[in-house]
């Protein structure tokens, strides 16, 4: 395909879409007005299905779709930064050196590190219940884990922090979230429909799949984001001759 036959395509493909986007917000509600429809169907839809937070029902189930994209960017994003900062040939790794950490900052990073994994921990249980999810706590717990940097050295954050673990779980994460989708369709529903029991309101166990889905992603969250920090502290590249120098 020419260049000039690309443009030609993306110049149609644009056009329609920017067609449809104008023909759209004719149809939307007056700015301002009392007229909610989408905001009332959605709070309906998430009572319906006894998700307290309605927009964990958004989300993980009235529109599951979006997030498995997001995740996908979040996936690729990742996997990219792995690709692009990987150890070559020519490059060696030298041990991280001990740092002095000053002991206000020791004790302190120390005392909410725990505290810190705990509230991330929390926000993703109960993300169909409270504002927050996956997405934020699975940041909250991966930002956690590095406050062990501050409060001690690299060599400790490293314990603690076996890249290939986590890579593996950010993969077995976005896996989940894909199987649980393909289980609605083989539950005779379609994918990613909320296929299970919704279960009693504003519990643990409410919300039929939103809780599984919402696990998933805190799950991929957290472990994409410590992978992807890891990759950055190691870039403290020094260039050396070919003398050794």
């Amino acid at each position: 395909m020419t260049r000039r036959v690309r443009l030609i395509v993306l110049a149609v493909g644009g056009t329609g879409l920017a067609a449809l986007l104008v023909a759209a917000c004719f149809c939307l509600p007056g700015f301002g007005g009392d007229r909610h429809p989408y905001g009332d169907r959605v709070v309906r839809a998430s009572l319906a299905r006894h998700t307290a937070n309605t927009i964990a029902s958004v989300n993980f189930d009235q529109r599951s779709f979006d997030t498995l994209g997001e995740m996908s960017i979040l996936f690729a994003s990742v996997l990219g930064t792995v690709v692009l900062l990987r150890q070559t040939r020519d490059e060696h790794r030298a041990e991280p050196e001990p740092e002095e950490v000053a002991l206000p900052v020791r004790r302190y990073a120390l005392v909410v590190l725990p505290v810190a994994v705990l509230t991330g921990l929390y926000v993703i249980a109960h993300g169909q219940l409270s504002p927050g999810g996956g997405f934020q706590g699975g940041v909250v717990v991966a930002t956690a884990l590095h406050l062990l940097y501050l409060g001690a050295d690299y060599r400790a954050l490293e314990r603690i922090r076996p890249v290939g673990t986590y890579e593996a779980g950010d993969a077995l994460a976005a896996s989940a979230y894909l199987v649980l989708g393909l289980a609605g369709a083989v539950a005779g529903t379609a994918v990613l429909a909320n296929f299970l029991p919704y279960g009693t309101f504003n519990t643990l166990s409410s919300g039929g799949t939103v809780p599984l889905l919402n696990a998933a992603i805190g799950m991929e969250g957290a472990c994409a984001v410590v992978v992807l920090l890891a990759r950055f502290p190691d870039q403290a590249v020094e260039i050396e001759k070919g003398d050794g120098r």
